[in-house]
């Protein structure tokens, strides 16, 4: 399957390998895998060169918790920030509840590093280690999640980017975008694509599910109803993914490569992934249903919280008298 991306139409596979229908191992589940085994291998670098509380056996266990941490902080960031009405949204079919239905808008990630915040404080009061340290090692693996977690996103069509230029050389068509489409022209579709009565039966949404499942089955007719139809969009997961996550994850690690104060690499992880954020923000499509707030998306606002209280922990750090810790160069 090789494409131009200036006429791509995202026909990705979400799944990496699919027993039966939905299941059982999406991309999605896999990149969280990748990112925490990647920072599992980080931490064992600092717990065996720099300066931690941690002993070696312990980079696993501190791994899982904040791991945990994350992606319920993230869930419910999402419900919380975005979409509300999903506390009280309960369905007929598994999972039966919208607030565990992760296929339905995913996490935040500024619920996420709430979340991660929350499990630094518990392990570090189980564990008797310096809450602040424990910031600062989860900040500088973080990136590294974020970057998979990104890339994972672009495979599933999801948080995409706003309309661009048709000539533009990475335009990605995502048919994922047609949830968003009116009835008159989803039924438009329909007349000339038409799925099993059982799925029309069902409704449009349902059909949409169907014709984007076409698409990535590479079905020739489907693909051509997007290639025409679908609107050329920015792949802002991808830049997300380069700037929230590989250049935020090289920045800190140049920075933490000796041991600083505590709260030094956190602090500049809220002020650079806040940065970032606003910038890539400008690329993506604004949550359905939220639009944006004096020409700014709702994550951008969140953002601009996090700068400050980012640019404040540095300052914080700096002025303390604390001993150095961390750092993963001999």
């Amino acid at each position: 399957m090789l494409h131009t991306l200036a006429a791509y139409v995202h026909d990705i596979d979400p799944y990496a390998i699919m027993l039966w229908e939905d299941g059982p191992i999406r991309w999605y589940g896999l990149s969280y895998l990748l990112g925490f085994f990647l920072a599992y291998l980080q931490l064992k670098r600092v717990v065996k060169v720099g300066h931690t509380s941690l002993q070696p056996k312990e980079p696993a266990d501190f791994v899982m918790v904040p791991a945990i941490g994350l992606v319920l902080g993230g869930r419910l960031g999402y419900v919380l920030f975005y979409k509300p009405a999903m506390l009280w949204t309960f369905t007929s079919s598994a999972p039966f509840w919208d607030v565990l239905a992760i296929n339905k808008g995913g996490m935040a990630s500024h619920g996420g590093i709430i979340g991660l915040i929350l499990a630094c404080c518990y392990y570090s009061y189980k564990r008797k280690h310096n809450f602040s340290h424990l910031l600062d090692l989860c900040a500088m693996t973080a990136p590294i999640g974020v970057f998979f977690g990104r890339l994972a996103n672009f495979v599933n069509g999801e948080l995409y980017g706003r309309p661009c230029h048709p000539d533009y050389f990475f335009a990605v068509k995502f048919p994922q975008e047609m949830e968003t489409w009116d009835t008159a022209l989803l039924t438009e579709v329909a007349s000339q694509f038409p799925a099993p009565p059982q799925v029309m039966a069902q409704g449009l949404y349902y059909y949409v599910h169907w014709f984007v499942g076409q698409v990535q089955a590479h079905n020739a007719q489907a693909l051509t109803i997007a290639t025409n139809w679908v609107t050329p969009r920015h792949p802002s997961q991808i830049y997300q993914a380069l700037l929230e996550g590989l250049a935020l994850w090289l920045i800190l690690v140049l920075i933490g490569y000796k041991p600083r104060k505590p709260l030094v690499i956190a602090g500049w992880f809220c002020t650079l992934y806040a940065i970032f954020r606003v910038i890539a923000e400008f690329f993506r499509e604004p949550d359905l249903g939220i639009g944006l707030q004096l020409g700014l998306s709702r994550g951008q606002w969140l953002s601009f919280v996090l700068f400050a209280f980012g640019v404040g922990m540095v300052i914080f750090a700096v002025r303390r008298k604390a001993q150095p810790m961390g750092g993963w160069l001999k």
